[in-house]
């Protein structure tokens, strides 16, 4: 185990590297600039490029060159068609890859890279749009080979001989640029579920009403009046097909008026037997916090885990019943732990 002082010494000069790179990404946030900006100027440029068909390729070397690849992923993600080119296989026949109307955003934090600079003019010179994110506005091969040049900044990587806030500042910067680009062209949440529909980022995504065991319109699900007496609540919900955890109570209209759990019957039965003959309107929860059926299951999550829900109604534009969300749907589907915490990623 080590001493006391050198773990300090460590916590120390972690909290230094995370201190440079958050003031790398802060400082592109006060270079942005207006209307007529840079960073406004290369997300129209990748809007054109996708309303013409074409493909943002994305290219760079070493260490820009991975952060490059992250960036055309999530380009990808964001309904934005991208591929990454490494530069030195570019000039070996990978040139081939670009179309008219692609255009191309390439790394160089020094701006001098050869290969980069190399691809980065041959493009222009074939009129395909190149995008340079290097560390400034300074003169730079890649400057004068791009059509926009989008600055991180000088950023301090004294640190370390290895590249940190300079990368991390690029990858900021590249995921701003997608998603902003994204929102321009109307990527939807929505969108985002259709290319990922494994793992929990789809999952969420997906409608609550995907997610619902217990249904009104299959019989899963029976709503119960609520004038009626709780043994008659009871009595009327065992005409459900299975036994969810909690009776949906509606008014005459057909409304949802209240929630009763398993658990309330519990507590009153231990409390008083003879209430099972009282009215049911007299222990229910009333306006019970609800889903709506064009909720996604991203909200659903949120309510159990803050609320610490294990049945949450849902409820159709009018308030009436579609079903129950019960906690072990979510659990099933890991996206919370049995104690509602969160799940995997």
């Amino acid at each position: 185990m080590p001493q006391t002082d050198q773990i300090n010494r460590e916590l120390e000069l972690a909290r230094s590297v995370l201190s440079v790179e958050a003031k790398a990404v802060a400082q592109i946030a006060d270079r942005l600039g207006g209307a007529e900006g840079a960073f406004v100027q290369a997300v129209t440029l990748i809007e054109r490029c996708v309303q013409r068909g074409g493909t943002v390729l994305v290219t760079g070397l070493g260490k820009s060159g991975l952060i490059g690849a992250k960036i055309s992923a999530t380009l990808t993600s964001l309904g934005i068609t991208s591929h990454f080119v490494h530069p030195t296989e570019a000039a070996h026949g990978d040139l081939g890859s670009f179309r008219p109307a692609d255009m191309c955003i390439a790394l160089s934090y020094s701006g001098e890279t050869e290969e980069v600079i190399a691809i980065a003019s041959l493009l222009r010179q074939d009129g395909i749009p190149v995008i340079g994110i290097t560390a400034g506005e300074r003169e730079s091969g890649l400057k004068h080979a791009s059509t926009v040049v989008l600055a991180v900044g000088e950023c301090e990587d004294e640190l370390s001989p290895a590249p940190m806030a300079s990368t991390t500042a690029q990858l900021a910067l590249g995921d701003a640029l997608a998603l902003c680009a994204s929102r321009r062209l109307g990527f939807t949440p929505e969108d985002f579920a259709r290319r990922h529909p494994g793992g929990s980022l789809g999952a969420l995504l997906r409608p609550v009403v995907e997610a619902l065991r217990f249904k009104v319109e299959n019989r899963t699900l029976q709503p119960v009046s609520d004038k009626v007496s709780v043994a008659e609540a009871l009595k009327r919900s065992e005409t459900s097909v299975r036994r969810p955890g909690a009776l949906l109570l509606v008014d005459e209209q057909g409304v949802l008026s209240g929630l009763f759990t398993d658990a309330d019957l519990r507590r009153l039965v231990l409390k008083d037997p003879g209430a099972l003959a009282s009215p049911i309107s007299q222990h229910m929860t009333r306006n019970p916090g609800c889903l709506h059926e064009g909720d996604l299951i991203r909200d659903a999550v949120r309510m159990v885990r803050e609320h610490r829900r294990d049945e949450v109604p849902v409820v159709d534009t009018q308030g009436r019943p579609v079903g129950l969300l019960d906690v072990q749907d979510l659990v099933a589907m890991k996206l919370v732990r049995d104690d509602g915490a969160p799940g995997g990623r």
